[in-house]
């Protein structure tokens, strides 16, 4: 699940492939900077921790659905887990990024 949550969240903040609904945003925040919900949304989709949190969220969720867990533990348990996909995930980030700037 880390992994998934870590790639899903390079999708959505970095990957070119998303660039142009991105843009789109930057685009619309432009015209109203003032906008606090406008603003939330650029840092949202900017922001590879608070993208990343939300997105091991949806796939923790969609996982435990599908393979029919979801009920079988309570929820504090799966909040538990979601900061658990989530903290791997953003681990894996953290080392993606130390490990680019080595590189330069």
């Amino acid at each position: 699940m880390a992994f998934a949550g870590y790639r899903a969240t390079q999708l959505a903040v970095h990957d070119t492939i998303l660039d142009p609904a991105r843009n789109v945003v930057f685009s619309w925040h432009s015209r109203k900077v003032d906008s606090p919900v406008r603003s939330a949304l650029v840092t949202l989709i900017s922001c590879p921790y608070c993208m990343g949190w939300w997105i091991a969220g949806a796939l923790l969720t969609t996982w435990l659905v599908v393979t029919g867990q979801f009920d079988r533990a309570p929820l504090l348990v799966h909040g538990v887990e979601w900061l658990a996909v989530a903290g791997a995930a953003v681990l894996l980030n953290r080392v993606d990024d130390t490990l680019g700037e080595v590189g330069k």
